[in-house]
């Protein structure tokens, strides 16, 4: 009997190993993905913690030093080009500069593996004394929203305004789907496997749940989530982040923020529901808001063209321009 036992148990664990071997989706090639996502106009600037960040400094053909200068900060699981196409509209005019958050994209973990809010928070500071700006327009979409908020809380005297597209952090319940990627990454014990097996549907599925217009659901977007999420280190650092829980602001740390600030918000995210944009909205002493109906969470990518008007009349009346 006991050496049926045995002999089950190894067929069992051999079985597995053999469903590891077939499933097993390893990291991508450091090299490789900086060919291929860090090519001109990007650079790695090395800042505190032994941290290397990947970003773009892009301004003005003409050279003008005095372009008003905006950093954007992308969402949980994404990177810094989900800003292409703002700063495709923007660098004409404006200093745009965008950056890998730590565990994401070409950026990476981090080294001390250090994943609360406060670390995003310092990050942000020493990007932008790396690149020696005085002061600065910070958006943020998603998580990044919420990192914009937290530095604003901590450093308004360093903002020239504020922009929060779908922004995370308000402290009000919000019916939410949340897509497949987000639940499994939560999830203990079935996250661990996602640092090892990570199909390529899963990253299609859940970049689909994420949006109301999939036109933006390209192949070449699926891969680019899919190889960065594997780029070493990162997705370890997605799981921490996410066994820390969601960060959220009290009603008076988000009314007293004195920056102006534009809210922007796809009225069909199914992730942070318009209701939170709504919520910011009535808190945050001088803001506007602007909805986008049959949009969901990344505006600046389903809506490019309304979301970057109303940016744009928003950065002139508040006279941010040269």
């Amino acid at each position: 009997m006991k050496k049926w036992l045995i002999r089950i148990f190894f067929i069992i664990v051999t079985l597995l190993a053999i469903v590891f071997l077939i499933f097993r989706t390893p990291d991508t090639d450091p090299a490789q993905m900086r060919a291929k996502y860090g090519s001109t106009p990007s650079q790695f600037v090395k800042i505190g913690g032994g941290v290397t960040v990947h970003l773009r400094d892009e301004g003005p053909l003409n050279g003008d030093s005095d372009a008003p200068v905006i950093i954007l900060l992308h969402g949980s699981a994404a990177d810094l080009h989900t800003w292409q196409p703002w700063a495709e509209g923007l660098r004409d005019t404006y200093r745009v500069i965008r950056f890998d958050q730590i565990g994401h994209g070409l950026t990476g973990a981090d080294p001390a593996g250090d994943y609360s809010v406060d670390n995003f928070v310092a990050d942000i500071d020493e990007v932008a004394d790396a690149l020696k700006l005085d002061t600065f327009i910070l958006a943020g979409n998603s998580m990044g929203g919420s990192h914009a908020l937290a530095y604003a809380i901590e450093h308004s005297e360093r903002l020239d305004g504020l922009v929060l597209v779908d922004a995370g952090g308000a402290s009000i319940k919000t019916e939410s789907k949340g897509n497949l990627g987000f639940s499994i990454a939560r999830t203990p014990g079935v996250n661990q496997i996602m640092r090892y097996i990570t199909p390529r549907s899963i990253i299609e599925r859940s970049l689909r749940q994420s949006v109301s217009n999939e036109s933006v659901v390209t192949d070449a977007a699926i891969d680019r989530y899919w190889e960065l999420l594997r780029y070493p280190g990162n997705r370890a650092a997605t799981i921490a982040r996410f066994g820390r829980g969601w960060s959220t602001f009290t009603e008076d740390q988000i009314a007293a923020i004195e920056v102006p600030t534009l809210i922007l918000w796809g009225e069909e995210d199914r992730l942070i529901s318009v209701e939170a944009g709504r919520w910011f909205d009535r808190v945050i002493p001088e803001s506007e808001l602007v909805t986008y109906p049959g949009i969901g969470h990344l505006p600046q990518e389903e809506a490019t063209e309304a979301t970057l008007s109303d940016l744009e009349k928003w950065l002139i009346k508040r006279n941010f321009t040269t």
